[in-house]
């Protein structure tokens, strides 16, 4: 091969694609071991190479290996192609279909070859078509041959990729080739002869494509992240970043190399990191990562192919962000060595003062390491939770005192979560001295016995003096008065002295009282100073009552009711006190001796101290109901009384001891006659009843039934007239037209009661005038006749009440209008009905039967 690079070849290296051939220094290509060729065509990629400038430049040859003839003992030489050499040379054309004469004249036929690969450049800029090669059979001499291809590229998508000529043989490209899309083709080329009968077999023939530097290697990322701990040593492994490049990886297209193009910032060195340029690993390669001083590196990473050629291989970029993590390499300190708070005396909520833990501006918030633990042993002081990790709140736990303690020294330490890193040679903690100034402020009198118990007997007399209920006042440095009031007095049974405190009673206090509970009443108190501002305090008086005997016992159950012959049915009685133990049970329950038919009637048996039973002394008491009156006596000291009253209902009985039905009546009060009464009221009620609905359902009927003064067909009240039958026309039709004249005479209508006459009748007396319509008729003519006849209604003092039938067909005497009978219904004339057109929807029918013309 010749290769010139303008500059004497100097120093110009030649490289193959293949391990069996080299290429010398004066571009002789020679076979680098004995090998056999499997196939009749070779074709090697030369590169040449300039050490110096980095330059690659590349050639194809295509080598044809000839056959040893057996007929003759030459050696045919292989042939080498040139790059640019026209496709079509001789040299270029396949035989695989070889045929052979045997000696005895008949031929015999060879297996068939093995078609060497095609090599195509991926990315050729044609002209298209591009003859690859020329195939043919040795036949073609003796018949004509048809030539096809089949496969992937040919006949099956992507379709028509390659071609070839059926006559000569000729096999095409037809448009640029990526490798990226596909990297070989394999097809099988066909001869047949005119009739489509096979001639040869099929031939596999396989297509490479050629690849070209074409793309630019990806990262996976754009971004990168990854972390490095301060301080650490080089050579610490940092992250790894990757990029893929699409072309072929087995040569210097797809090999990616990377490198670091900038770091930012370049503190302390401007070369803090390294890139393994195969691995894209990224560790330290220097000393000095302080994150207090530096917490992120922004590193560019730049990926090339052609194994980091950066004047022939194309590249690309990634960022990769590194952040220095921290560890625990300050101590905390304090901001300053001293502070001082002011707070206010008997306050458990000052105004907060921070203590600030101090750490270097660069700590990252939130870690262990710039976390803070505040230690402070104080019963008054502590700290709240810190509003940022690096300070704290404090506060007051308990109530100071100005009268106890005007100020207070303390001393605060801090120290991290986390240990210090090892080999820090500082001190792991902090102190400060804080001092505490108490203010004096006006302080709430107090009760110093609060809820204050007392114990007396109910019922004491009004103005009982109880006891004093005084308040303190801790204000030793101030002269204040303290005044008291009532705050809760739910009774109103209590006084207080304003100036000494002094409890006294309003009203007579009662155990038994809705306001007590569990014998206790409890009321609240004010103490007010006269302080600025004024200040107060509250305290609760409980008095415990003692119960004494001021209740009767009453008696239960206040009825009850009983057979009229003794049996075992009696009646079980008891008590119920107010008060308490001592002063209830047991009781005592005997009959008074007055009247004496009590003790002559009933009799009274103890069961125990809280019950006894009541009971017939006689052998048959007549059914009523009666009042028993009963003594009832308690315990107390002195004991109580009360006479009660108990309700007995004496009845029939059935052989079971329950009342009869007829003798609960009867033992309600009701005797036999009684009862008759009550059913006949009963009766005659319903008689009554029955006798008014019957009248009622006869006056209907009799009403429904009444026959008009006139035939029901004239009269016009509530009747349904019937319009859709015509008739015979009007001379069938018999009117007395007389009837709309003013009658002859008036005597039947003068004779009749005053206010009562037929609604179709003429009226009586005079008769309202009626404004004459005009000839010509108008579209608001009907309305006006309607409202003016309306009007006049209204005020005719003859006319009949609201809501009555109004009479309109009666015209009055000296009516102007002649018999109906006189019209004719004839549409001949010259008589203009265009107005009915004006007189709106409802007389649309009508104006559209005369007004419509000639042609109507």
């Amino acid at each position: 091969v010749k290769f010139n690079n303008c500059a004497g070849n100097k120093g110009v290296r030649y490289e193959t694609n293949s391990l069996d051939f080299k290429v010398r220094g004066d571009g002789t290509v020679y076979a680098a071991h004995q090998l056999q060729m499997p196939s009749k065509q070779l074709i090697l990629m030369v590169t040449a190479w300039d050490p110096q400038t980095l330059g690659r430049w590349e050639a194809i040859v295509r080598f044809l290996v000839a056959e040893k003839s057996q007929h003759s003992g030459h050696k045919s030489k292989g042939r080498k192609a040139v790059p640019g050499e026209v496709m079509q040379q001789q040299s270029d054309t396949l035989l695989p279909w070889r045929q052979h004469q045997s000696a005895n004249g008949l031929r015999r036929q060879k297996r068939d070859w093995v078609i060497p690969p095609i090599n195509v450049p991926e990315n050729s800029r044609g002209p298209f078509p591009q003859q690859l090669v020329r195939i043919r059979s040795d036949k073609d001499k003796e018949i004509h041959i048809r030539y096809s291809i089949t496969g992937v590229g040919a006949d099956q998508p992507p379709m028509e990729v390659f071609s070839i000529d059926p006559v000569s043989g000729r096999m095409y490209v037809t448009r640029p080739m990526d490798r990226e899309e596909r990297a070989s083709y394999h097809l099988r080329a066909h001869a047949v002869d005119m009739n489509g009968n096979k001639v040869e077999n099929p031939i596999d023939l396989y297509i490479y494509v050629i690849d070209m530097n074409d793309n630019r290697p990806e990262f996976i990322n754009q971004v990168y992240n990854g972390s490095v701990d301060e301080g650490s040593k080089p050579g610490t492994y940092v992250m790894t970043v990757t990029a893929n490049d699409a072309d072929d990886s087995t040569t210097a297209n797809g090999m990616v190399r990377y490198r670091i193009v900038t770091q930012t910032p370049q503190s302390p060195s401007q070369n803090m990191f390294t890139i393994n340029s195969e691995t894209g690993d990224i560790v330290t390669v220097a000393a000095g990562l302080d994150r207090e001083k530096v917490q992120q590196y922004i590193v560019i990473v730049q990926a090339t192919d052609m194994e980091g050629n950066l004047n022939y291989g194309l590249s690309n970029t990634a960022t990769a962000i590194i952040t220095v993590t921290d560890v625990n390499d300050n101590p905390p300190e304090f901001t300053t060595s001293t502070v001082s708070i002011n707070t206010s005396a008997h306050c458990t909520s000052p105004d907060p003062q921070r203590l600030l833990c101090h750490r270097a501006a660069w700590q990252r918030e939130g870690t262990p390491h710039n976390t803070c633990t505040h230690v402070l042993t104080h019963s008054h002081f502590g700290f709240s939770q810190p509003k940022g990790p690096r300070e704290k709140v404090q506060h007051v736990l308990a109530a100071v005192d100005y009268e106890m303690n005007r100020a207070f020294m303390l001393t605060v330490m801090v120290s991290n979560q986390a240990p210090l890193a090892s080999g820090i040679q500082m001190s792991f903690q902090s102190t400060a001295g804080v001092t505490i100034s108490v203010t004096d402020v006006n302080e709430a009198p107090y009760f110093p016995t609060n809820h204050k118990l007392i114990r007396l007997e109910e019922g004491v007399p009004t103005g009982t003096v109880l006891t004093t209920f005084s308040a303190v006042d801790p204000d030793r440095f101030m002269q204040q008065a303290v005044r008291y009031s009532k705050l809760s007095d739910p009774a109103n049974w209590l006084n207080i002295n304003a100036t000494n405190g002094q409890i006294t009673t309003a009203a007579v206090l009662d155990r038994e009282s809705d306001y007590i509970k569990n014998n206790v009443y409890e009321a609240t108190f004010l103490a007010a100073d006269n302080g600025i501002p004024p200040a107060s305090g509250t305290g609760t008086l409980q008095i415990y009552l003692i119960d004494i005997n001021d209740n009767a016992p009453e008696l239960l159950p206040k009825e009850a009711q009983i057979c009229e012959k003794p049996n075992l049915n009696v009646i079980n009685i008891t008590a119920a006190d107010a008060d308490i133990d001592p002063n209830v049970g047991p009781f005592v329950f005997e009959l008074p001796s007055v009247p004496s038919a009590v003790r002559k009637n009933w009799t009274i048996t103890r069961l125990n101290g809280d019950y006894a039973q009541l009971s017939l002394r006689i052998m048959y008491l007549e059914a009523g109901v009666y009042d028993v009156p009963i003594i009832v006596t308690d315990s107390g000291n002195p004991p109580l009384y009360n006479t009660s009253v108990i309700k007995v209902k004496v009845c029939p009985c059935d052989e079971n001891g329950d009342c009869t039905t007829i003798g609960a009546v009867a033992a309600a009060g009701l005797g036999t006659g009684a009862i008759i009464a009550i059913l006949i009221c009963i009766i005659i009620l319903l008689t009554m009843v029955l006798l008014f609905v019957v009248w009622m359902k006869r006056r209907e009927k009799e009403r429904h039934t009444k026959q008009l003064l006139i035939d029901p067909e004239d009269d016009v009240r509530d009747n349904i007239l019937k319009y859709d039958e015509e008739g015979g026309g009007e001379e069938d039709q018999d009117y007395d037209l007389s009837q709309l004249q003013q009658p002859e005479t008036m005597d039947h209508v003068l004779n009749k009661t005053p206010g009562v006459r037929r609604v179709d009748e003429r009226p009586i007396g005079a008769e309202p005038q009626y404004p004459i319509r005009p000839v010509i008729p108008h579209p608001g003519d009907i309305g006006d006749f309607i409202n003016e006849g309306l009007r006049a209604a209204d005020n005719d003092p003859t006319a009949p009440p609201y809501d009555s039938l109004l009479v309109f067909d009666y015209e009055g005497s000296g009516s102007t209008a002649g018999s109906v009978s006189s019209l004719n219904s004839s549409s001949s004339g010259d008589q203009d009905y265009d107005y009915l057109n004006d007189w709106g929807p409802r007389f649309k029918k009508l104006a559209d039967m005369y007004g419509g013309g000639e042609e109507d």
